[in-house]
């Protein structure tokens, strides 16, 4: 009864949502798997998760998430629907999943009723607590615990989750802690015949690098650059400024008021020995970047609006992370991060210069690079559990 009164309520609170597009693509033939992300950070497991099925299995894919996420092979990416009976009802009828996974732990009432109505086995991976998605959140009685209970599995990444979907009203034999799922690599890729061709230019010389530099952090960057350079007086600095457009103007003003040497490659020129700064325009070849450089500063961490790129990138490639206090979209990334001391993170201008003079020591710039790379390559196990979770539910023998 409180299940049903909650639903109701539910229903009624939705009737402002806008209906959905109906032009929906074509469903792709084959049996469907449903993966739903709530937001782009957790689908980057669910990405993972989609090519190993497409991969190996052949399987057809479909993600829903509300973020706009890349396109991927054989995957078809969608925003979710409205989350009210018709859309939802409508949802199913067009994709007919065999089969639906959801995410972190947010719960889409309507459409999960709707699935449950039709007997779709439902799978929770990744499960940090349960709750409504934040348009809808609110008192629903019964109804959390109603649709936790018909979830075959939830996987969460700790005991307190775990205690958290048991709370919620999970059914106690469902749910077991799993850790993290493995993360679609963040691993840009680059040129081995040009990583190698400059790192015997470089040779043994000091490197770091400030990836996607916003105009408002070049200040910070160059106090930092002059406090390193009093350490190790063959520091080089490479600089991927957010703003391609900025880089002579950058480069001048580090030659005039600096007096350092400086290099750009949009010039086609080559950081030799004198060189102090390396101005590379695009943010194109943060691969090759990311792998020559032990260090790497974040921009837009420190002074800017956010982090401008995937700490997860300079992780997967070997570099140890410098960072501020304004996460971004990362939040979540970089507090694994942070739990595993696998990045150092800095509160103003004065302390990054402090952290760079730190990491010029190899150990330890090489001590937070494998950390960080072990949180980066972290969770292959489970996602191989899901893998053949899905497999056994499909075939029918779970």
């Amino acid at each position: 009864m409180a299940y049903s009164l909650g639903l109701t309520l539910y229903n009624l609170s939705g009737r402002r949502e806008l209906a959905a597009l109906s032009d929906r693509p074509p469903r792709p033939a084959g049996r469907l798997v449903w993966l739903h992300a709530p937001s782009a950070e957790p689908a980057r497991a669910l990405l993972e998760l989609a090519r190993r099925l497409v991969e190996e299995d052949g399987l057809p894919v479909l993600l829903t998430c509300p973020d706009p996420l890349a396109p991927r092979p054989g995957l078809v990416i969608q925003p979710p629907p409205p989350d009210t009976p018709a859309e939802a009802q409508a949802f199913l009828n067009h994709w007919r999943p065999e089969i639906a996974v959801f995410s972190e732990g947010e719960l889409r009432p309507a459409l999960l009723h709707e699935a449950v109505e039709r007997k779709l086995p439902l799978l929770m991976v990744g499960g940090r607590s349960p709750c409504f998605s934040k348009q809808r959140d609110g008192w629903y009685p019964g109804l959390m615990r109603g649709l936790l209970g018909h979830f075959r599995a939830v996987l969460t990444l700790d005991e307190p989750s775990a205690r958290a979907f048991r709370k919620a009203g999970a059914t106690l034999s469902a749910v077991e802690v799993t850790g993290k799922l493995e993360e679609e690599s963040a691993a840009l890729p680059y040129l081995e015949a040009e990583r190698d061709s400059l790192a015997r230019l470089l040779a043994t010389r000091p490197v770091w690098l400030a990836a996607a530099l916003p105009e408002g952090e070049e200040a910070a960057i160059i106090a930092a650059h002059r406090a390193g350079l009093r350490l190790a007086h063959r520091l080089l600095l490479i600089v991927v400024p957010q703003d391609a457009s900025r880089a002579e103007h950058l480069a001048r003003q580090m030659e005039q008021e600096e007096g350092w040497t400086v290099a750009l490659r949009s010039e086609e020129q080559e950081p030799d020995s004198e060189t102090e700064v390396y101005i590379a325009d695009s943010q194109g070849e943060l691969g090759l970047w990311y792998r020559l450089a032990p260090i790497t500063f974040l921009g837009g961490s420190l002074a800017g609006n956010g982090c401008l790129r995937d700490p997860l990138e300079p992780a997967a490639l070997g570099s140890a992370i410098l960072y501020g206090p304004r996460p971004g979209p990362f939040g979540t990334t970089f507090g694994r991060l942070g739990a595993a001391r696998a990045a150092r993170a800095v509160g103003s201008a004065t302390d990054l210069a402090e952290a760079l003079g730190d990491l010029l020591s190899p150990d330890r710039a090489a001590r937070l690079a494998q950390a960080a790379w072990a949180v980066a390559s972290d969770g292959a196990e489970v996602t191989e559990r899901v893998v053949d979770m899905i497999r056994r539910v499909m075939d029918g023998d779970a």
